[in-house]
């Protein structure tokens, strides 16, 4: 299976590891076992003892650690502020049906405004409308963003931190910039990544200066490869020296 799954063409770009699949399923699982099983040692019997996004928050956080909606900040606060958002709008709007768009919708714009975008918080606010914790009481209502969305999402965070310590991957992770003297041998600037970019009118999922570093070590690589196609791969042999006219004889008498 290994061998089948490793002749695929990779969906996204990574790096050479072949078993960064693995490694992600791996520490979902230590994830996921982890948040239930502390989660339901504090969480009242109302309210569940793990919710559904977290599944997917743990495919962010395991799979694509370098995704900057797989922070530790999106991850927890995200998850937070869009379950918030669903437990008031099923409070307010009786209608399920409209109350679970407008939640969604709004759960967008909160964690886009709090810089905290994460795509599991989305169901995070889905699942507060069609769970409707304020069905248990007050009490369920105010407490479900925090216990057990937000520690859920806390104790998923920390595993990714200790597992990802493990695996040699960076969680939290830190972009390193394209060095200065990079930049000048590649002939492109900050400016260049934020023209290409304006042009696109796309949103892609990754940082900034991960973006040019890896646009810089593209360029530099590019410039190698075409040095070494230029250099001839033996040295030229030194030109052989003109044959003079070869002198006549003189005929017999």
């Amino acid at each position: 299976m290994y061998k089948l799954f490793s002749k695929l063409p990779p969906l996204l770009a990574r790096g050479n590891s072949r078993i960064l699949f693995l490694l992600a399923g791996l520490g979902a699982l230590c994830g996921i076992i982890t948040s239930m099983v502390l989660t339901g040692i504090v969480v009242p019997a109302a309210l569940p003892a793990i919710v559904a996004p977290i599944g997917a928050s743990s495919v962010l956080v395991f799979a694509l650690p370098a995704s900057p909606l797989a922070g530790p900040r999106a991850v927890i606060l995200g998850n937070v502020i869009s379950a918030a958002i669903g437990v008031a709008v099923s409070m307010v709007i009786e209608n399920q049906m409209l109350g679970a768009g407008i939640a969604v919708g709004l759960a967008i714009m909160g964690m886009s405004a709090t810089r905290s975008l994460h795509p599991p918080g989305g169901a995070a606010a889905l699942t507060a409308v069609l769970l409707h914790p304020s069905s248990a009481g007050v009490g369920a209502a105010v407490l479900f963003p925090f216990v057990p969305v937000g520690l859920n999402s806390l104790l998923l965070v920390c595993v990714g931190i200790a597992f990802h310590r493990l695996d040699g991957r960076s969680y939290p992770h830190k972009a390193v910039p394209a060095t200065q003297q990079a930049e000048q041998a590649a002939g492109l600037h900050r400016d260049d990544v934020l023209a290409a970019l304006h042009k696109t009118n796309e949103t892609f999922d990754i940082e900034l200066e991960d973006l040019e570093r890896l646009l810089v070590l593209a360029e530099l690589h590019a410039q190698e490869r075409q040095t070494t196609v230029q250099k001839p791969a033996f040295p030229s042999k030194p030109a052989s020296r003109a044959l003079r006219p070869a002198t006549p004889r003189p005929s017999a008498a």
